[in-house]
């Protein structure tokens, strides 16, 4: 019987197998969501985020915007 894990983005199902290339994510898009999240600190293991090293939202809307832009420059095998 196969594994199934919760996506840690959406919490879809997903099985743990080979046909399965984003585990534990159920896509390339959570993965990046996940990605953005450790990237902006929101995530961390060693410490708790304190209001000062929390970004503001212009800040993280300017960095999605330059992230999304820079992934727009990739053909579509960048992502496969």
């Amino acid at each position: 019987m196969p594994t199934i894990v919760k996506c840690p983005t959406c919490q879809i199902d997903v099985t743990w197998s080979q046909q399965s290339p984003n585990r534990p994510f159920c896509s390339k898009r959570c993965q990046l969501i996940d990605l953005g999240e450790w990237s902006f600190e929101n995530n961390k293991i060693s410490t708790a985020v304190t209001s000062d090293t929390q970004m503001n939202v212009q800040d993280q809307q300017e960095m999605i915007e330059d992230i999304e832009a820079m992934l727009a420059k990739h053909e579509d095998s960048f992502f496969q």
